[in-house]
């Protein structure tokens, strides 16, 4: 695992992109999702349920942000 960034929380080590798979840090798999105008497994992780998306787009990473931020707001009233 020496070859992850300090920062990196992903857990999807079967993916060829992983950073123990290569010598390049995140960026192949940057450079994978912004391509496929998606966001990267780490990104979803940070979110409550995140894996139970229905897909790693942008508008979805969205929706889910919201869903979980209108679940909060309803467990603070």
């Amino acid at each position: 695992m020496g070859k992850l960034s300090p920062f990196c929380t992903c857990t999807n080590l079967n993916c060829p992109l992983h950073p123990t798979k290569h010598d390049h840090g995140c960026a192949p798999c940057i450079r994978k999702n912004l391509l496929m105008k998606e966001l990267p497994n780490c990104f979803f992780d940070q979110v409550d349920n995140g894996a139970a998306r229905a897909g790693d787009s942008f508008e979805e990473f969205a929706r889910l942000v919201l869903r979980t931020e209108e679940a909060g707001s309803d467990r603070r009233s």
